[in-house]
């Protein structure tokens, strides 16, 4: 099993980044996959969550309306697109799927 996400970086407050994780070694479109993120001294956050084919969705309150989680089965990709970003939304993000996680892309909201 691999997960290696992509897409993070620097943004201002208020600005957008998508990020990306692809997967293989599994059947993808048959499991639910989700997103986490990490900030330094603090527990790992459920930032969204979407089942096999896409048509359910959860969220973090702390991310809703701003995050959209989706999904391409064809590509064995799920993407987080992180709209408004805020500083507080500055963490380790990393998909994951039943006990795997990627190595996470870092995503840095600062002015």
């Amino acid at each position: 099993v691999q997960l290696v996400e992509s897409g993070g970086g620097l943004v201002q407050p208020g600005g957008s980044l998508r990020l990306s994780c692809t997967a293989s070694g599994f059947t993808f479109n048959k499991y639910v996959m989700n997103w986490f993120r990490q900030a330094p001294g603090k527990e790992r956050e459920l930032v969204a969550a979407i089942t096999s084919a896409g048509g359910i969705t959860n969220y973090a309150d702390s991310v809703k309306g701003r995050f959209t989680i989706s999904r391409d089965n064809a590509k064995n990709t799920v993407y987080l697109q992180m709209n408004s970003l805020k500083p507080e939304d500055t963490a380790l993000y990393y998909c994951q799927w039943l006990g795997y996680r990627g190595q996470g892309t870092q995503v840095t909201v600062s002015s």
